[in-house]
């Protein structure tokens, strides 16, 4: 090489190096202090866009976990509560059960005031867990925990929606259930209030029921009127204005489990059809009249015809003895013959039609008449025996069923909230093993390799270090001849 002045060509490539080996020890010390690899774009371009792909993974996924373990744990609530339903539903059928017994001598009312307030309580339970009628989780719950090729394979769903997961006391079907006494229909009817979206009294029709019964001892009349809509009401609409305007006199509107219209209660009643404007109507128009079955009864002559007898009516709390005449009529005698059994817990009030005499009690209970042919004597003997019609215990019976119903339905719904359980749980499990691969997999492209960098850091050191100057040299030796 030819010598120069105005260049230092060795000068000039030893700067080079210097630079280059100055910027690679630079390097190696960031990748060092910092512990990655990849501190700049320049780094590793196509390596950091591979890394950044896998973080946003597992940023996705550190949330979906949080996600799955919030969805269990919501399920985990709604679960506890359809135990607490699971418990009530057992406990309503042991009330049920008792009263669906011919012969049991207790007060039906009193059993079924604590059935109603369960039923009313099952209500309560579903709406605090969600499971309730429109309730947070009576939809199709979806968490996103992510992982999936797609959003909807990230998703997990759990559907709890529709009337198949309310477990309300309407969703159960027991809102309109009791264990009352009776469950009386009107003979003749064929209306099936039960029959799916089925509606009645359209066009804002109306529909009435006429009651003959005992209020505080004393026999009167009241009207009961169903009015429809434009489009028509469903049953639980029909039952609920009747049992608006009957439960202050002790009575229960309820449908059997033949679908038609009953009336219950221990109130003394006799009932009968009123005509309806529509053809929708609630129940047959002209359907026989009907006495409160869910009491021992007897009907006495109709027409009624007044004579000149002496009643003994007797049950276990005692004796009354009425005396009647030729000068009383349907509602004298009525009066009458309260005044001297309302103490016993045995009412008269006017048969259905409207033409004679029923007397009615919650016990069992005898009537003799002095006549032959008297107000309560229609064939030999003379003393009538009542017994409980074989409806007494119709609403207990219907009650079971619909319980039976109902555990079988909150069954399917404890199942599928369980089986939504271990679905979030089979996800999360699978999301955090997928952000140990991806940490794996962003750790192999991104974080530095320690040994490695430890070494280039020697290596630039020893490599930038600058010759020794000349006054540090050793002074070499004079070899002597």
């Amino acid at each position: 090489m030819a010598i120069s002045f105005q260049t230092n060509y060795a000068a000039l490539v030893a700067e080079n190096n210097l630079n280059t080996n100055n910027n690679f020890q630079t390097s190696t010390i960031e990748a060092l202090t910092s512990g990655y690899r990849i501190n700049s774009s320049g780094d590793d371009a196509a390596g950091l866009a591979v890394a950044n792909q896998y973080q946003s993974s597992i940023n996705t996924l550190t949330q979906g976990v949080l996600n799955g373990n919030a969805g269990v744990n919501t399920l985990q609530i709604a679960d506890g509560g359809l135990s607490n339903i699971t418990t009530i539903l057992d406990r309503l059928q042991t009330l049920a059960s008792e009263s669906a017994s011919t012969t049991f001598t207790g007060n039906r009312s009193n059993i079924n005031v604590e059935y109603q307030q369960l039923v009313s309580e099952i209500t309560q339970q579903a709406d605090n867990i969600g499971l309730g009628a429109g309730g947070s989780l009576n939809v199709k719950n979806q968490v996103y925990v992510g992982g999936g090729n797609t959003p909807t394979n990230s998703q997990v769903e759990v559907d709890l929606s529709g009337a198949i997961n309310q477990v309300d006391a309407n969703g159960l079907n027991l809102a309109n259930t009791s264990v009352l006494g009776g469950g009386t229909e009107l003979a003749g009817n064929g209306v099936r209030l039960d029959a799916p979206g089925a509606l009645f009294l359209s066009a804002s029709a109306t529909q009435t029921f006429a009651f003959n019964l005992n209020q505080g001892g004393a026999a009167t009349s009241i009207t009961a009127t169903v009015t429809g809509t434009a489009g028509g009401i469903n049953q639980a609409g029909v039952l609920t204005q009747l049992n608006n305007q009957l439960s202050a006199y002790g009575i229960t509107a309820a449908v059997g489990s033949d679908g038609q219209i009953n009336f219950g209660g221990t109130t003394a009643f006799t009932v009968a059809t009123a005509t309806a404007d529509a053809t929708d109507e609630i129940a047959t128009t002209g359907a026989t009249a009907a006495t409160n079955n869910g009491l021992f009864s007897v009907t006495g002559k109709a027409p009624y015809v007044p004579s000149v007898e002496t009643l003994t009516i007797q049950n276990a709390q005692g004796t009354a003895t009425v005396s009647l005449t030729a000068a009383n009529t349907t509602a004298t005698a009525i009066g009458a013959i309260n005044a001297q059994t309302a103490s016993l817990g045995i009412y008269a009030v006017e048969n259905a039609t409207n033409n004679g005499i029923s007397l009615q009690s919650i016990n069992n209970f005898t009537a003799t008449s002095s006549a032959a042919g008297g107000a309560f004597v229609t064939a030999t003997p003379a003393t009538a025996a009542p017994t409980a019609s074989s409806t007494a215990t119709g609403n207990a019976l219907a009650a079971i069923t619909a319980i039976n119903n109902a555990i079988s339905q909150l069954g399917n719904v404890q199942s599928r909230v369980g089986a939504g359980e271990n679905v979030l749980n089979y996800a999360i499990n699978l999301a955090n093993s997928q952000i140990t691969n991806y940490s794996a997999a962003e750790s192999g492209i991104k974080d530095a390799n320690i040994a490695q960098e430890a070494s280039n850091l020697t290596k630039a050191q020893v490599s930038s270090r600058p010759p020794s100057p000349p006054w540090h040299r050793p002074i070499p030796r004079l070899r002597r001849s």
